[in-house]
């Protein structure tokens, strides 16, 4: 169709393949939304649940640390279940973008907008 329209056909693949892309983004953005990552700490006592996006979604604490002495360390043991949280989410949504990225043949390095 574009045959006889040189550089005029690129450009309409270009903007096909943009237009692929944009789609493949929105779609791993709303799939980001949906995958769960689960922080730990002190060895399984503290789990926080966070979506892909790094959305605290639950925490589950172990009654067995319910110690009115130690409220600081159970503090502590909360925090880190959520930063660990936090990093596997960063780290999964990381994963997928190189996985989309390489799908589309384009470079590891490049910074799309998530």
């Amino acid at each position: 169709m574009l045959k006889g329209l040189g550089g005029l056909g690129d450009m309409a693949k270009m903007m096909k393949a943009a237009q692929e892309m944009q789609t493949k983004m929105s779609d791993l953005q709303d799939s980001l939304s949906t995958m769960t990552v689960v922080g730990e700490s002190g060895a399984g006592l503290v789990r926080a649940t966070a979506t892909a996006k790094g959305v605290l979604t639950g925490l589950d604490i172990d009654p067995s640390i319910f110690n009115p002495d130690e409220k600081e360390v159970v503090e502590d043991l909360i925090l880190a279940a959520i930063k660990d949280a936090q990093a596997k989410a960063q780290d999964r949504s990381e994963t997928e973008m190189s996985r989309l990225t390489e799908e589309l043949g384009l470079p590891k390095d490049m910074n799309l907008p998530f």
